[in-house]
């Protein structure tokens, strides 16, 4: 099998989401880990149009951007593990939910850089978005979002399951609430318990120490 490589960062959601979908299909990869404070020569070879990670590198050849990469992967290894479903509509219904996640990810961002009124704002368009998840997404009595086994939607989501607590955390608020979003929070008890995921999740003391740390430098801005 020709070399894989993985150019990421620790507590990066996104760079998570390509070593799930590698660990569930059984590729073997090298994993290179980036300072993005101090980019490498070799990811500025590797993705010289945004300069940042993941970065997968296969046979000479690199992809960017997280959930293409992760496609990439299904594509490349369509008998290990696929993550995409085979039925069209159904292939159809998940690239949806991957938009809809990559388009409103950046609201839990916008709560932990800001605060006052804009993150008031930021925070009622967040729990917006977990209620549609909650209600249009998870729906039936699914362990995950395609069925009951982890799929591609479940990866492109798999932010809300870890990193979104830590952010809850050190905000000093609460939105994902268990009463409030049953399914959701059945789903990230399921989600995380699968080996290939449990075994992949970053230190939650750590990203609440460098989430915390780099909540203050934004909001000295």
């Amino acid at each position: 099998m020709e070399e894989v490589k993985l150019l990421g960062a620790w507590d990066s959601p996104f760079s998570s989401r390509v070593i799930w979908a590698l660990k569930l299909k059984g590729i073997r990869y090298e994993y290179i880990e980036e300072d993005l404070d101090k980019k490498s020569e070799l990811l500025l070879q590797y993705n010289p149009v945004h300069k940042k990670v993941p970065v997968l590198v296969h046979g000479g050849k690199t992809i960017c951007e997280s959930m293409i990469i992760v496609q990439y992967i299904d594509d490349m290894w369509p008998n290990k593990y696929p993550l995409l479903p085979k039925d069209p509509f159904e292939r159809a219904l998940a690239r949806f939910w991957i938009s809809f996640s990559e388009n409103k990810g950046s609201l839990i961002w916008k709560v932990f850089t800001t605060s006052g009124e804009e993150q008031e704002k930021a925070k009622n368009e967040c729990l917006e978005m977990l209620r549609i998840i909650e209600d249009k997404a998870l729906t039936g009595d699914k362990n995950f979002f395609g069925g009951e086994g982890i799929g591609i939607v479940d990866i492109a989501f798999g932010w809300i399951a870890h990193w979104f607590g830590v952010i809850e955390e050190v905000v000093g608020l609460r939105l994902l609430e268990a009463h409030v979003f049953p399914r959701l929070h059945a789903w990230i008890e399921n989600f995380k318990q699968v080996p290939s995921i449990k075994q992949n999740l970053p230190s939650h003391d750590q990203l609440f120490v460098y989430f915390k740390s780099l909540r203050e430098k934004y909001l000295l801005k």
